[in-house]
């Protein structure tokens, strides 16, 4: 028996790169039968979030949630996974640089250190032990179709937002005290 699963990632970073910079990775998982399942992680704020680690992460994210999905199965059928993104760079990482990069003690082809080997050494060994049970497929798609882990990504990144604002404001209030 074949299990199929559609996993749709995204990720995304407000302020890229800078010291306030927050981030959010989401993955969801269409259903054959009744609403589609989804995760959200907020990024780490060390190593910095970028854009770039978001969607790494979302990868990640995906793959972590279908090899609970499969050990869930019981009945270990052959496993069937997409996993869609509308980022170019983290499709590519998975389908056509990691391989070189792994060879070349990941080093890039400027000779230089390869960015996000931390998240991309992760998605390799969670994408190999899925490789294990099945097929599993990257596939780019245009960010229209990508509307709803967008939504989870972005009202993650607000309430992140929206915490940071109020922590700064109780800090504020409580400077007044003194």
């Amino acid at each position: 028996m074949v299990y199929t699963m559609k996993i749709y990632t995204d990720g995304g970073c407000r302020g890229n790169g800078s010291q306030n910079a927050i981030g959010a990775a989401a993955a969801v998982l269409m259903r054959k039968w009744g609403s589609p399942k989804s995760w959200v992680r907020p990024l780490n704020s060390w190593p910095t979030p970028t854009s770039q680690r978001a969607e790494l992460e979302a990868i990640i994210l995906a793959l972590q949630k279908a090899l609970e999905v499969y050990e869930g199965l019981g009945n270990e059928p052959v496993l069937d996974v997409t996993i869609y993104s509308d980022s170019r760079y983290a499709v590519n990482c998975m389908t056509k640089w990691i391989y070189k990069w792994i060879r070349n003690g990941w080093i890039n082809c400027a000779g230089d250190t390869v960015a996000n080997q931390d998240l991309l050494e992760k998605a390799s060994d969670l994408d190999d032990r899925l490789r294990e049970e099945g097929v599993v497929e990257y596939v780019w798609i245009p960010r229209e179709q990508n509307e709803l882990a967008d939504k989870i990504c972005d009202e993650n990144m607000d309430n992140q937002k929206k915490e940071l604002e109020y922590y700064d404001s109780d800090s504020d209030s409580d400077s007044d005290m003194y």
